[in-house]
């Protein structure tokens, strides 16, 4: 295959181009997406059942993001260190523990907390899966197994709000999170069968401290910071549609609970259809191309959402169209930006892929929390975050990639 980086054990190469495998990096990076999308029905509910304001349970989304974002610069040069297999298998215990203690909550403030904690064990699992693929796959055969990986994840978040709002239906919120508990040991179990990607002989042999150091030569290199930055803008917009749609779409627009999933989940299809796209066109277009259609999309998109949720145009429409456009470009965007940005550093694939996911994820932080800080009682809010998110990603995507050259690497591509 033309696309392995360098040699592997002949185990993890037979069990790379196996559909278990394919499966199990997918499960992986699904935590991100399930861990949030499962609960977002039960926002509203959760304001009523904890006694606290809507701004202080979209805090908890925020507080997944601080552990979500600050883990992976833990786990990044871990999983570089000690191989990608045990620092996941950690992570998911961390996971499951987190998950029960959510379900046993009964204040925001204790919510918040278990939520972090669930947030580090979550994201191993999508920092060392995007690194598996590194090392074993040159930038656009990356790009390319990325999409697909997205593609097959996207199950996940197409039917975690669906499923979440039976689950609210059908048993309560804490039920929710021990849906997810059980989910966390199925993953445990699936790990059983997942090849280490990593040889002893390519392991770093820097120590935590000296990696965390490494983080600043890391953030030197322009081209990587140039898709951090750019996907940074996009995913402050998607989490701000995460945190903002569930108060716009249930309580301003009156949309059941159980409908809600399904509206969220014409928006994951959309980015289902794009990884498709990416994956058939990635190796005759490239990645830098196609991350920049997505990027001129997704500005498009926020700005529409922006003046339609402003002026109150097209109604519940005027807000499902436009956010379908920006969410759609998840699948042009985030593959092409990971597998650029960590073409130039196959040695250090765990922290350059946790920098740009720390990054990526850590925008969420502010904007989910400048949801509810700036909430008032209409989509307006988040439609203006979305609307900035989309032409930041757009500004910074040609200003910081566009204009630098390809990067080198030691790989062969």
């Amino acid at each position: 295959m033309s696309g392995i980086v360098r040699a592997v054990s002949p185990v993890a190469t037979r069990r790379a181009g196996s559909i278990r495998f394919l499966v199990i990096l997918s499960a992986l990076m699904a935590f991100a997406s399930i861990s949030t999308d499962m609960y977002l029905p039960a926002l509203p509910t959760l304001a009523i059942a904890l006694h606290t304001d809507p701004g202080r349970i979209q805090m908890t989304l925020s507080g997944f993001l601080v552990g979500f974002s600050l883990g992976q610069l833990l786990w990044g040069p871990i999983g570089d260190r000690y191989g990608r297999r045990i620092p996941i298998a950690i992570g998911v215990v961390l996971f499951i523990i987190g998950s029960a203690g959510c379900a046993l909550s009964g204040t925001a403030l204790q919510m918040m907390g278990w939520r972090v904690l669930q947030a580090v064990g979550a994201c191993a699992g999508p920092v060392l899966a995007r690194a598996m693929v590194r090392d074993l796959y040159a930038r656009d055969r990356s790009a390319q197994m990325l999409s697909t990986l997205m593609l097959v994840m996207g199950i996940a978040p197409l039917l975690g709000p669906i499923l979440g709002g039976q689950v609210l239906a059908i048993w309560s919120w804490q039920g929710i999170f021990w849906v997810l508990v059980g989910l966390g040991v199925l993953a445990l179990i699936g790990l059983l069968a997942l090849p280490e990607t990593l040889p002893l002989d390519r392991r770093s042999s820097q120590r935590l401290g000296e990696a965390l150091i490494g983080y600043v030569f890391l953030a030197r290199n322009r081209r990587l910071l140039g898709y951090a930055v750019s996907g940074g803008f996009f995913y402050g917009g998607i989490y701000a549609y995460l945190a903002g749609t569930p108060f716009a779409y249930i309580e301003y627009y009156h949309v059941p609970p159980q409908a809600y999933g399904l509206l969220f989940g014409v928006n994951i299809v959309g980015m289902m259809a794009t990884n498709l796209v990416n994956t058939r066109l990635v190796m005759r277009l490239g990645t830098d191309r196609l991350f920049r259609i997505g990027t001129a999309i997704a500005a498009v998109g926020g700005i529409a959402l922006a003046l339609d949720s402003r002026f109150g145009w097209g109604g519940l429409a005027g807000l499902v169209v436009p956010l379908f456009l920006y969410v759609s470009m998840l699948g042009f965007i985030v593959a092409n930006s990971v597998a650029g940005a960590l073409a130039a550093f196959p040695h250090k694939a765990g922290a350059a892929s946790a920098l740009v996911g720390a990054m990526h994820y850590g925008t969420g932080i502010f904007t989910a929390s400048m949801v509810g800080w700036f909430a008032d009682g209409t989509p307006w809010t988040m439609g203006w975050i979305i609307g900035a998110g989309g032409i930041g990603t757009f500004v910074s995507g040609i200003v910081l990639v566009r204009s630098l050259p390809p990067p080198k690497s030691v790989a062969a591509e």
